[in-house]
C-alpha cells in the first residue's frame, strides 16, 4: 500500500502526464490532424511531434483522458491527410519518396521554413503511425483503415534511396534534388531510423548499412566499464520511447557486455555527476537538478544573476560529458528518465516542484530554463515555448515506467522485430516472445 507521500508523488506525475497529453488535443489542426512544433502562435507542424502525438493517443484512451472513438478519429484524420498530401519534387509538396519535410504548414501541409526532407523525423512519424496501428486493432471500418493506411505509409518510404549511393543514410534532401552532406553515422537518435529502414517490407536497407552506422560509435570508460557516449539526453531517450531495449543488445553492445537500456542509466548518472560537480558554477545545479539536451536559450554574451558574464548558445545540443553547457536545463528530463532511474527521477521531480513552481504553464513544462539568468523567480529565464517533442516524450516515458505500455505495443509489430533482428539484436523480449 502506498504511503501518503507516495500517493501525492504519483498524483503529481499523473497530472504532469495528463497535461502533456493535452498538448496533442490543444495543438492539432482539426482538418489535417498535424501537430504543432511548439505552443507559439503560428508555429508550423513538426512531423516528429505528429509521430509522438500518434503514439500518445492510445495512452490517452487507456488513461481515460479521451475516448477510443475520438482518438481513432484523430489518428485517422492524420493518416488520411498524410496519404493524400502531395509527394513530389515540388518545393510546396508535403514530401517526396515517402519521406516528409521536417516542418509543414498546419492547415495545408505544404513545406514551410524551407525545411529539409528529414529522414530521422520521418522515422519518428512512421513510428507513431505503426504504434497507433498496433493499438487500434478492432474490426470496425475506422480501425481497419488506420491499419491499412499505416502499412501503406510505411511501405511507401524509399529507405534505399536515402542511402544516396553511400553506406549510411543521409540526414535529408532539399528540392529540387540535393542530398544533405551530413549522414547518420555514429550513435544518435537515428538508431530508430535504422531499425525501421531494416525492418521494412519495401525498399529496406541491408544489415551492412547498420554496421556502417555503428562503426562510428564513440566508446568511453566510465568506472571501468565501456560507455557509448552521446552528450545530449534526447539521443538516448528518443529511440527507446518506442524500442524496448531492456537486456536487448546488438553486436557492439554484446561484445562489451552491456545494452542500450543500461547505457542510458549510465548517461543519466553522468549528467547527475556533471551537475553535482558544477564546474561552471551555475545556479541550482546538483544531484536533484540536472538535464542537458537540445533546447532553446538566449544567445550571446549575457550577464548572469551573480554578476558574471556568460556566453549563451541559443538553440544547440547541450550535454554531458564533453558537451556544451551554459546553465540552461531541460525540466522535462526527470519525467522522461523515469523508466531508467526511477529513484533519481522522482527525487528530481519533487525538487523541481518545490523549488521551481513557476516552470509549469497549464501544467506543462517548458522547453528549457536557466536559473543562472535573472528572472521573476528562482527559475530565471524560462523558454516561452512548450515543445511537442518534449510533451510526447513525457507522456510515453511515464507510461513505459508505469507499465511498459508503448513497448508492449511496438513489440507486437513485425517490422520492429524484423529490423532489430536484421541489425543482429539479441536477448530480452526477442528471445522470450515468439515472432
Amino acid at each position: 500500500m502506498l504511503t501518503p507521500t507516495e500517493n501525492a508523488e504519483l498524483f503529481q506525475i499523473d497530472n504532469l502526464q495528463r497535461a502533456a497529453f493535452g498538448y496533442f488535443l490543444d495543438h492539432a489542426d482539426p482538418a489535417t490532424g498535424l501537430i504543432a512544433d511548439t505552443s507559439l502562435p503560428g508555429a508550423p507542424s513538426s512531423i516528429a511531434a505528429t509521430g509522438f502525438g500518434l503514439s500518445c493517443y492510445p495512452i490517452g484512451v487507456e488513461r481515460g483522458w479521451t475516448s477510443r472513438r475520438e482518438a481513432s478519429r484523430r489518428v485517422l484524420t492524420v493518416l488520411r491527410f498524410l496519404g493524400e498530401s502531395p509527394q513530389s519534387r515540388d518545393q510546396r509538396a508535403s514530401g517526396y519518396r515517402g519521406f516528409y519535410y521536417h516542418f509543414l504548414d498546419m492547415r495545408t501541409g505544404e513545406r514551410t521554413w524551407r525545411s529539409e526532407l528529414s529522414t530521422v523525423d520521418t522515422a519518428l512519424l512512421i513510428a507513431g503511425c505503426l504504434t497507433a496501428s498496433a493499438y487500434f486493432s478492432g474490426e470496425d471500418a475506422v480501425e481497419g483503415e488506420i491499419r491499412s493506411l499505416a502499412e501503406s505509409l510505411y511501405a511507401r518510404v524509399d529507405w534505399r534511396w536515402a542511402l544516396a549511393r553511400s553506406d549510411t543514410l543521409t540526414m535529408g534532401w532539399r528540392p529540387p534534388g540535393r542530398f544533405l552532406k551530413h549522414r547518420w553515422r555514429g550513435y544518435s537518435e537515428a538508431l530508430l531510423l535504422y531499425v525501421l529502414a531494416l525492418g521494412a517490407t519495401d525498399h529496406a536497407i541491408g544489415p551492412e548499412h547498420y554496421d556502417a552506422f555503428t562503426e562510428g560509435y564513440d566508446w568511453i570508460p566510465v568506472d571501468g566499464e565501456p560507455h557509448l557516449h552521446a552528450a545530449p539526453l534526447f539521443i538516448h531517450l528518443f529511440p527507446q520511447a518506442w524500442l524496448d531495449l531492456r537486456a536487448v543488445g546488438d553486436r557492439p553492445m554484446r561484445e562489451r557486455g552491456t545494452d542500450y537500456f543500461a547505457n542510458t542509466r549510465r548517461a543519466i548518472a553522468l549528467q547527475r555527476d556533471h551537475a553535482r560537480r558544477n564546474s561552471g558554477r551555475f545556479a541550482g545545479y546538483g544531484e536533484q537538478l540536472w538535464g542537458l539536451s537540445a533546447c532553446h536559450a538566449p544567445r550571446g554574451r549575457l550577464r548572469l544573476a551573480d554578476g558574471r558574464w556568460q556566453r549563451l548558445f541559443g538553440y544547440v545540443n547541450r550535454g554531458a560529458p564533453f558537451g556544451l553547457d551554459d546553465g540552461t536545463l531541460v525540466p522535462w528530463a526527470a519525467s522522461a528518465c523515469l523508466p531508467f532511474d526511477p529513484e533519481a527521477s522522482r527525487a528530481a521531480l519533487g525538487h523541481i516542484k518545490a523549488s521551481y513552481p513557476g516552470l509549469l504553464k497549464e501544467g506543462r513544462l517548458p522547453g528549457g530554463f536557466n536559473p543562472s539568468l535573472a528572472g521573476d523567480g528562482p527559475e530565471g529565464w524560462i523558454d516561452e515555448r512548450v515543445v511537442g517533442l518534449d510533451q510526447g516524450l513525457v507522456v510515453m516515458m511515464i507510461e513505459n515506467w508505469r507499465n511498459g505500455f508503448v513497448w508492449e505495443l511496438t513489440r507486437s509489430l513485425p517490422a520492429i522485430r524484423r529490423g532489430l533482428e536484421r541489425a543482429e539484436f539479441e536477448g530480452g523480449w526477442l528471445a522470450t516472445e515468439t515472432a
